[in-house]
C-alpha cells in the first residue's frame, strides 16, 4: 500500500467545509490552540496527503504526530453541521499507518496483544500491582492503584436460561471487577437472570481499532460474538466497550455481526427501560454526585441521558458546565500522550471543582481511572445504585 487512498473515503473528506464549528469541542485544540490539533486541521492534512498521493515511506513525522495526538473523542461529529464522519477517517489513517509500520512501537504492539490473553493479563496486572506497591511504577504514567487480588464473579448460568448477557471485557475485568459484581446485583435486582461470556469473550478490540490494528480487532470481535450466542440482549458497563460492540457490523461487514451489534445496550440504556423494577433505596447517596459523560457514551452511543434516569432515585446528581468536554483518558491515550491528556484533564477537574460535588459518577474504566489518578472519588453509576439499594452508602 503506497498511499492513504485505499483507506480514506473521498466523499467523507469532501464533507468538511472548514467552518470551524468543531473547534470549541475539540480537546486537543482547546489546550494547544493549534490548527493542526483540530479536526479541521487534521482533515486538511489528510486531503493534502491524498491529493499528492504521498507514498507512506515519505510521510513526515509531523503528519504522524498530528494523527497520534487525536483523542478520538468524536465530539466534533456531534457539532458538525455537515456530518463529517471524522472517527471513520481517523480509523482509516491509523490503520494505514499501523500496517505500514509508521506508528506503534514493538512494545506497544505486544501490550495490545496481551489484552486478548485474559489469564496472562490477570497475571501481568498482579505483577503491576506489586510493582506499584514497591514504588517501581513512574507516577508520570498516571496509573490508578491496580488491585492485587480480585474477587471471583459467580459462575454464569446456562445461556439458555439467561435473559441477558453481561460483557466483562479485559482491562475492566482485571482492574475494576467490583463494578461487574455491582452490575450483576443491579441487573438481577430487576428480576432478570444474567449470563457471563464464555471462552473467547475477553477483549472487544476497541483499543486495537483506535490504534489501527484492525486485523487483531476483527479476530477478537469474532471471539466475542461466539462467547455470547443466541438472541438475548447484551449489556455493557464500559462505555468504550459498548461502542465497540455496537460497531461490529461496520468492523466485520457480515450479517451475523450486524445482528449481534443490534443486541448490544449500554447497561444504563437497558436499566432505564426497567427503572420501575429496581428496588427503592435503603439509604440515599449522602452527597451530590457529578456526572462525567464518557465520550463514547455521549458522542458515539448517544445514550448518556440514561445515566441520569437510573441514578435519579438514588442520588442527587450535578451537571458539569463544560458541555461534555473530553477528560483526556481516550482509552490508552493517557499513557501514550500523558502531557496532552493531563492538560485536557485539568479542564475537566476545573469543571468538577466548580460543581461542588464530592463524588464523580463515570461509566467508563478509562475515564474513571484517569480521574481517580488525579485524586478524585470516582464511582461507576451501578456502584452508586448497588450501594443505595443495599443501604451501604459510605459516609463523607
Amino acid at each position: 500500500m503506497s498511499s492513504l487512498r485505499f483507506l480514506l473515503d473521498d466523499d467523507a473528506l469532501a464533507c468538511c467545509v472548514s467552518c470551524g464549528l468543531c473547534l470549541p469541542h475539540c480537546p486537543t485544540y482547546r489546550v494547544t490552540g493549534l490548527e493542526s490539533a483540530s479536526p479541521r486541521g487534521r482533515i486538511a492534512a489528510m486531503r493534502w496527503v491524498k491529493a499528492n498521493d504521498t507514498p507512506l515511506a515519505e510521510l513526515d513525522d509531523e503528519f504522524v504526530t498530528f494523527m497520534d495526538e487525536c483523542v478520538q473523542c468524536r465530539a466534533c461529529e456531534v457539532a458538525c453541521p455537515s456530518s463529517v464522519p471524522f472517527g471513520r477517517l481517523m480509523e482509516g489513517v491509523r490503520q494505514t499507518l499501523a500496517e505500514s509500520g509508521r506508528s506503534l512501537s514493538w512494545s506497544r504492539r505486544r501490550l495490545y496483544g496481551l489484552l486478548g490473553h485474559h489469564r496472562l493479563l490477570l497475571t501481568g496486572s498482579t505483577v503491576l500491582a506489586a510493582a506499584q506497591r514497591l514504588g517501581m511504577v513512574p507516577a508520570r504514567l498516571g496509573l490508578p492503584k491496580v488491585p492485587v487480588r480480585r474477587s471471583t464473579l459467580r459462575p454464569a448460568p446456562a445461556p439458555e436460561g439467561a435473559e441477558v448477557w453481561l460483557f466483562t471485557g479485559c482491562v475492566m475485568d482485571a482492574w475494576m471487577r467490583p463494578v461487574h459484581a455491582a452490575a450483576l446485583r443491579v441487573v438481577e435486582a430487576t428480576g432478570a437472570t444474567v449470563a457471563l461470556p464464555g471462552r473467547g469473550g475477553a477483549c472487544c478490540g476497541a483499543l486495537h481499532v483506535h490504534a489501527g490494528l484492525n486485523e487483531r480487532a476483527m479476530k477478537y470481535a469474532t471471539g466475542v460474538m461466539r462467547s455470547m450466542p443466541g438472541d438475548a440482549p447484551i449489556v455493557v458497563d464500559s462505555a468504550g466497550c459498548g461502542a465497540a460492540l455496537k460497531d461490529y457490523g461496520h468492523l466485520l461487514h457480515t450479517d451475523d455481526a450486524h445482528r449481534f451489534a443490534a443486541r448490544v445496550q449500554d447497561i444504563h440504556e437497558w436499566l432505564a427501560e426497567r427503572v420501575d423494577k429496581l428496588p427503592p433505596a435503603q439509604a440515599r447517596w449522602p452527597v451530590p454526585v457529578a456526572i462525567q459523560d464518557p465520550c463514547h457514551l455521549r458522542h458515539v452511543q448517544r445514550a448518556h441521558a440514561n445515566v441520569r434516569t437510573v441514578l435519579a432515585p438514588y442520588a442527587d446528581t450535578v451537571e458539569l458546565d463544560d458541555d461534555g468536554l473530553c477528560c483526556g483518558a481516550g482509552g490508552a491515550y493517557s499513557v501514550q500522550q500523558p502531557t496532552l491528556a493531563n492538560a485536557i484533564r485539568d479542564r475537566k477537574l476545573d469543571a468538577i471543582g466548580r460543581s461542588g460535588a464530592a463524588v464523580v459518577a463515570s461509566p467508563n474504566p478509562g475515564c474513571a481511572m484517569h480521574l481517580a489518578a488525579a485524586g478524585l472519588d470516582v464511582r461507576h453509576p451501578v456502584e452508586i445504585i448497588d450501594a443505595a439499594v443495599r443501604g451501604e452508602v459510605p459516609s463523607f
